[in-house]
């Protein structure tokens, strides 16, 4: 197939296909979407009466479907066919909240209630939404503040400006150059022909449109005028942080994609999103714009399609009774071995491949499967549960997946491998296999969500249990072969041929490596062998024994493993290294996780000087010389030599400004986007620069689009101590002893200069 978006109007279907030589259309009159309703007979037939005067309804009738998974029988349902795909919601809360009101909870059941429209037009019409031919893409974007001010001028296609600067200034205040952009986006648009629009925020839609019609100018972004707003902005709740989704636009034979409000474009490019498109079917912009989550659900929909069972609007089965023992023993996560703080040399890390779900996979683990009546075997380590021989409904959804992801990786070493390999398709390689992460990542954390569609709590304990099992074998496997484990978490194990550290310069160590934690048998970690048995070949005899492979993802010539903020304990994913065989100069020679640089709130300027840090640590081994070059960073900040840019804070901010008690860093800079006339909707990020960090008002920061002018040189100082901390605490350095170093004022070493 070739379809690139479908289009909802007027009770009918446009379909937009990206054929090889241009783009079609196809007009479907006769598409009636569909929800379903399960009852006892008699409350099936009341409804079905009910039904049949509402306007909203075309048709009603009975069909046979499997309401659950493990599908031991078909059961009736009330079929309802609606003139419009807008109304299923509308009509499904009618049904619960006023025609079924007088039944007792769970007597009536819907189906196939909530699926977005163009996913649900795919699945009901077996139309696969892939183009045909490789999408022509033209990015758009104008900075906020001209945004704010319905300010055209400042748009920009493909990075280039579409009006000239000596025009956006003239003395007509703006509008000729506002008529120049949009002459100019028209003529583009028209050049291009995109099938794509990668916009900077979706409402460039409802600008561009707008603003083109007051100024006479004949632009639209659509192949055909007009624009239609799908959904407005809206503030949401998921795993304890608030989210923010801004307000959807669809415009004629394109698709938009709002990089504002598309995770998976930023993670997984645009050939990312595409692979992901032909798994879910749901359309290119609907998949843009979908968490992965709804990715994964889409997935999960259509293998149940195939297994003639229904995807339920809430979910209906509840937790499985258990004694106090099993669900002592059940909630627990996966294993966790904490390292010691430390440097520790020579370290491999070795990581099972998607370990939860080939755990699905490999084991049969399924919402269906575990605690099946076919037998009372007890098939889950610890808890006793069973698992049925009769292949799972996740096996068949995530098995592509995973199979799919390594022939990706196998395919991207053999093209890196080779000279003449193609980088284009490397490209594309990384993308596809980035995308197909997320989903994955995802997989086994939906199985324990209380709304998740084909998900049960039971499956997600098995998973876990069966996880711990299998790292606590590999543990074993790997100190018999001459491996000391050093870290350890999830997926994955740090491990040396030896159990000595580095010791530091000043002759300072983190925990005694004579205090060892045991094995799981209770005995004394191994000391480590002078000739241990090849990594890989440990990794391939745990992969075998596990029925999943262990790869070896890094070697390491160092890594540090920091210890938790105000605490001797190691962090689990606090830590960095050196990749083996790395420039230290190379973009990827250290491997950084947790520490500053890796947070989406860190200034550049402290994320970049805790990289310089770690670079010098690399070459001295020495906590002094890295505080010397702090020094250096420090000197700079003092003279306010640092482009203000470079210190911008990023924060997403949890409640509206009036719901703030506090006066913090963060209410003072929304005070001032409130001023510009902008806004900041709870789950959103604000950007802002502290100027003087002792004020409370909304002087305190600066946004950076504003003249910043001078910064808090001691708010600066404070984080750029705070990283030197991370980078200098597994070698015993405290930020005690890091101010004390700077007080002393020693000479700097000739290794803060290089």
């Amino acid at each position: 197939m070739t379809l690139l978006t479908p289009e909802f109007r007027d009770g009918c279907v446009r379909e937009w296909h990206a054929t090889a030589g241009s783009v079609e259309t196809v007009t479907v009159e006769d598409y009636t979407p569909s929800l379903y309703v399960a009852a006892p007979h008699q409350i099936r037939a009341d409804l079905a009466d009910a039904l049949a005067g509402d306007p909203k309804v075309v048709e009603t009738g009975t069909e046979e479907w499997y309401l659950d998974l493990r599908r031991e029988s078909r059961e009736p349902v009330l079929r309802v066919d609606l003139a419009r795909v807008g109304e299923l919601r509308t009509l499904a809360h009618e049904v619960l909240s006023e025609r079924a009101a007088d039944y007792a909870p769970g007597r009536v059941r819907l189906f196939d209630v909530d699926l977005a429209p163009g996913f649900r037009y795919c699945v009901d019409t077996g139309t696969e939404p892939v183009p045909g031919r490789e999408l022509r893409r033209l990015n758009l974007s104008i900075p906020e503040r001209a945004l704010a001010d319905d300010d055209c001028s400042a748009l920009r296609a493909d990075g280039d400006p579409l009006a000239d600067e000596s025009r956006r200034r003239g003395r007509d205040g703006g509008r000729a150059a506002e008529r120049a952009a949009l002459e100019a986006l028209r003529d583009r648009l028209a050049a291009v022909d995109p099938d794509v629009l990668v916009c900077s925020s979706a409402d460039l839609v409802p600008l561009c449109h707008e603003r083109a019609s007051e100024l006479g100018v004949d632009c639209h972004l659509g192949r055909e005028p007009g624009y239609e707003r799908l959904a407005g902005e809206s503030t949401y709740h998921s795993y304890g942080q608030v989210g923010h989704s801004p307000a959807r636009y669809a415009v004629p034979g394109r698709a938009i994609v709002d990089r504002s409000n598309s995770f998976l474009l930023g993670k997984a490019g645009l050939a990312g999103l595409l692979d992901l498109v032909g798994r879910s079917w749901r359309p290119l912009q609907e998949t843009a714009r979908g968490s992965i989550g709804t990715i994964l659900t889409s997935i999960e929909i259509r293998e149940a399609r195939e297994r003639d069972v229904l995807a339920p609007w809430n979910k209906y089965e509840p937790e499985a009774f258990k004694s106090v023992a099993t669900l002592h023993d059940a909630d627990r996560g996966g294993f966790t071995f904490a390292p010691d703080p430390g440097l520790y040399e020579d370290v491999v890390e070795v990581d099972f491949a998607s370990l939860y779900p080939s755990i699905m996979c490999e084991y049969n683990v399924s919402p269906e499967t575990v605690g099946c009546n076919c037998h009372d075997r007890a098939d889950v380590p610890g808890l006793g549960y069973s698992i049925c021989d009769r292949r799972g409904f996740l096996a068949d959804v995530l098995g592509p997946l995973v199979d799919d992801r390594s022939d990706f990786k196998a395919e991207r070493a053999r093209l890196r491998a080779d000279p003449d390999g193609d980088p284009e398709r490397v490209a594309t390689l990384d993308d596809r296999i980035d995308a197909l992460k997320w989903v994955l990542v995802s997989s086994f954390g939906y199985q324990g969500y209380r709304n998740a569609k084909f998900g049960r709590i039971e499956c997600h304990e098995a998973i876990n249990a069966i996880a711990r099992e299998i790292l606590l074998d590999a543990k074993e496997r790997l100190e018999a072969g001459g491996w000391c484990v050093v870290h350890g978490i999830v997926d994955s194990l740090w491990v040396q041929s030896g159990v000595e550290r580095s010791e530091a310069p000043n002759g300072e160590r983190g925990a005694s490596t004579d205090e060892r934690p045991a094995s799981r048998e209770g005995g004394p970690r191994p000391t480590g062998a002078d000739d241990p048995e090849p990594i890989g070949q440990v990794a391939a005899a745990v992969g075998e024994d596990a029925d999943i492979p262990l790869e070896v993802e890094d070697r390491f010539e160092w890594v540090c493993f920091a210890p938790l903020r105000d605490s001797n304990a190691g962090a689990l994913t606090r830590y960095f290294g050196k990749v083996a065989g790395a420039d230290s100069e190379d973009e990827g020679a250290f491997k950084l996780r947790g520490i500053e640089a890796r947070q989406r709130s860190t200034p550049t300027f402290v994320a970049d000087t805790q990289r310089e840090l770690i670079r010098t640590l690399d070459r001295q081994r020495d906590p002094a010389a890295v505080c010397d070059r702090l020094a250096r960073a420090l000197a700079r900040l003092d003279r306010g030599a640092i482009d203000p840019a470079d210190l911008v804070v990023r924060q997403r901010v949890s409640r509206s400004l009036d719901d703030y008690s506090q006066r913090t860093r963060a209410v003072a800079a929304l005070e001032r986007v409130r001023d510009h006339g902008l806004s900041r909707a709870p789950g959103e990020d604000v950007r802002y620069v502290v100027v003087d960090d002792e004020r409370r008002d909304a002087e305190r920061v600066r946004l950076p689009f504003e003249d910043a002018g001078d910064y808090d040189t001691d708010y600066y100082r404070t984080l750029l101590v705070r990283a030197t901390e991370s980078v200098v605490s597994p070698l015993g350095w405290d930020r005690g002893r890091i101010r004390r170093h700077l007080r002393d004022g020693r000479d700097a070493s000739l290794a803060a200069f290089e």
